[in-house]
């Protein structure tokens, strides 16, 4: 009976932390994926914690904001994965209305009236109604009787589109608000006669199929305003607005990622303010310990068909030296070099400085791990190396 924040909480969780050197817990659940970025980390992870005790930020849209290449679009297709696959275990089983579009959740057939005597008796919190789909099946096919209606247990996929939605901005022009919430079958429409009937429509836009799990709205910023009142009511309400329908109610967690000078001038937008009250901002910055560098340089090297190519020693790790360094913001402490710095967020201690100092030196910055170069070039350029014959 979980709604999806707490799903999604559940299943990071579920998955086990450690606790790094610094004290601060490491989840494994993109521990295998993910390097460096531990902070970013952990506030995704306390919004999923409040959002599951059903706190009001739960009704935000959590935007990831950092520069490219930083692993904000990689944080999120863990989530989508992650999600996919724990629907398949006895832990993360889902259960929905048998034929529904919107996967509904099988307790919302329970009344209203009966719901607080559930929550006394179970300990079951309901919220939500059911879509109108399930709401003309039960009152024509079933005549009111919900103990009749048959529910099937779900396994959340990308590629049948269940659970898991993605949503592209293009053409502002061209792209249709049914994208998102649905539109009218102009195949039934002959026989139902009536716009409003739910036979009438199509209940397959992407926030629709993303009911009851997570929906990512890729570069969110870039969308067209009407595409982002959406958001707005969905958010706030929990509800989608369709058509000549009521209100359907929508469980699902809306995640989007945007960069840093789109995300700039969607602050400086007064007629964003609405929005911009909604949102949860979480910036991923670039890595900035050298160790992880090379752990990210040798998972993308991992990945390739490159196997047997001997790469000298220190070839990767003077890389993320540059890298590093070019990400790094000078610091006024005297004594205190670039490369100082560097190994002291490395973990290492020096003579004059020790790992104490370090809280006080990422204090003194403002934008740090926000610019410089990218893990991408690095690996483009080490692969224009790698492929180079005799060498």
């Amino acid at each position: 009976s979980r709604l999806s924040h707490e799903r999604i909480y559940h299943m990071i969780m579920d998955a086990g932390t450690e606790t790094a050197r610094s004290g601060e817990p490491n989840y494994k659940f993109f521990s295998q994926e993910i390097f460096g970025i531990e902070k970013p980390l952990q506030q995704i992870v306390d919004y999923f914690h409040s959002a599951a005790q059903r706190l009001e930020v739960r009704k935000r849209v959590l935007l990831l904001m950092g520069p490219v290449g930083g692993g904000k679009s990689t944080i999120v297709y863990l989530i989508k994965r992650g999600l996919e696959a724990y629907s398949r275990t006895p832990a993360g089983a889902i259960y929905a209305i048998r034929d529904c579009p919107m996967h509904e959740e099988p307790l919302h057939l329970i009344p209203n009236e009966l719901r607080s005597d559930v929550e006394k008796e179970f300990g079951l919190y309901i919220e939500g109604d059911l879509c109108p789909h399930c709401r003309y099946m039960i009152d024509n096919q079933f005549h009111g009787r919900i103990e009749d209606v048959p529910v099937k247990r779900i396994a959340f996929s990308e590629k049948y589109r269940v659970g898991v939605g993605t949503f592209t901005p293009s053409d502002p022009k061209s792209q249709d608000i049914s994208e998102l919430v649905g539109g009218i079958d102009l195949s039934t429409i002959g026989e139902v006669g009536v716009e409003s009937d739910p036979r009438a429509y199509r209940f397959d836009g992407e926030l629709n199929i993303a009911n009851r799990g997570v929906m990512e709205f890729v570069e969110m910023l870039k969308t067209d305003e009407k595409f982002l009142y959406v958001l707005l009511t969905l958010s706030q309400e929990q509800n989608i607005k369709t058509g000549r329908f009521s209100m359907i109610y929508a469980d699902e967690v809306v995640i989007s990622h945007t960069n840093e000078h789109e995300y700039q001038s969607f602050v400086g937008n007064k007629k964003s303010e609405a929005l911009q009250d909604r949102i949860i901002l979480v910036k991923v910055p670039y890595n900035l310990r050298v160790s992880d560098e090379v752990k990210i340089y040798e998972k993308l090297l991992k990945q390739s068909a490159l196997q047997k190519v001997h790469i000298a020693p220190y070839t990767l790790r003077v890389a993320s030296i540059f890298a590093i360094l070019t990400r790094l913001e000078a610091s006024k402490k005297a004594g205190m070099s670039p490369l100082k710095k560097m190994k002291l967020y490395d973990g290492e201690d020096m003579e004059d400085f020790k790992q104490k100092d370090v809280r006080e030196l990422q204090d003194e910055t403002i934008r740090e791990g926000m610019d410089g170069i990218s893990p991408r070039y690095v690996i483009n350029q080490l692969s224009k190396a790698l492929v180079k014959q005799n060498v």
